[in-house]
């Protein structure tokens, strides 16, 4: 069976849902806050190497691991509801790419994996 990764279309489609995904952060003012002094071009790609590698495609993440790398949002209040709108708005992007219900759910179930390292706990 092939990754989830490929299953959404590869390198191709993460990219494109990356750059729909911070365009829906920066524009919702429940997270936009943790973004204000984020160099945002450096995060996409942080994030599009992030996503490929938790979706099961080439491994080129070399960021922090979830704990380390959002631990100062987390002392700025990163809190469950922030994660709740951060998979809310990643499920959007999909959607917005007409990407099955089915796949939108196997990815939020990728993040909601990642919810105790992202918050620390």
């Amino acid at each position: 069976m092939s990754s989830l990764y490929e299953q959404l279309g590869g390198n191709e489609a993460v990219d494109a849902a990356v750059d729909i995904f911070y365009r829906k952060v920066l524009a919702d003012d429940r997270v936009s806050e943790f973004f204000d002094d984020t160099d945002m071009e450096g995060q996409a790609a942080k994030q599009k190497a992030f996503l490929t590698m938790a979706f099961g495609g080439p491994h080129n993440y070399t960021g922090h691991d979830m704990r380390e790398g959002h631990k100062r949002l987390v002392e700025q209040g990163l809190n469950d509801t922030h994660v709740d709108v951060i998979i809310e708005l990643l499920g959007a992007s999909l959607q917005e790419l007409n990407v099955p219900g089915e796949l939108i759910a196997q990815v939020a179930a990728v993040a909601e994996a990642a919810r105790n390292d992202v918050l620390n706990r």
